[in-house]
């Protein structure tokens, strides 16, 4: 007896939604997303500023996206994320769409009801598709998990009391205690 096949979809499904419904797509399935609340609402502020002032401060050529920003990673049809924020260094994978292909830094915010597809989902999508660097912050916890995928790779856990450096700067720190929620 032969299996159900699950419906595989693509990002002109995703396009085809009621305006307004946020989704993602990640290998073929659809994953609906709920609104955020105020409190990972404080923290994507804090961190676009934080990390667009350093940007801007050193005249970078890296841009700095919040959600909803659309990311297709692997360049094909059955790919579309947004994430919370995407730091692109390489500007020829922007276009009017968004971002054609992996951002250099992603960062999520833990949804409460799903954390799951930050951690696990997300993590292993973000890595194979080359992101070099993938951080995971989650509000209940107070915690940023930092994930480096070049070279060796390797994760290391802050809480909201740390300073944590950014790997794909060399003198970039971002201090959570001046996160006030």
């Amino acid at each position: 007896m032969a299996l159900p096949q699950e419906n595989t979809y693509t990002i002109e499904d995703i396009y085809s939604l009621p305006e307004g419904t946020r989704a993602e797509l990640i290998d073929g399935q659809i994953y609906y997303m709920a609104p955020p609340n105020r409190i990972h609402q404080e923290i994507v502020h804090f961190l676009d500023r934080t990390i667009g002032n350093y940007i801007v401060q050193k005249e970078g050529s890296c841009k700095i996206y919040p959600a909803p920003f659309a990311v297709l990673l692997n360049k094909d049809d059955r790919n579309y994320v947004e994430p919370d924020l995407s730091v692109i260094c390489d500007l020829s994978k922007l276009n009017d769409k968004g971002c054609q292909g992996a951002p250099d830094w992603i960062i999520e915010i833990v949804s409460p009801g799903n954390p799951e597809h930050d951690y696990i989902t997300k993590l292993e999508k973000y890595k194979t598709a080359g992101v070099r660097e993938y951080w995971i912050v989650d509000p209940k916890a107070k915690s940023v998990t930092v994930y480096f995928f070049e070279g060796d790779i390797w994760a290391k856990s802050y809480t909201f009391s740390n300073t944590v450096p950014v790997n794909i700067y060399d003198d970039l720190t971002i201090d959570f205690t001046q996160l006030k929620l």
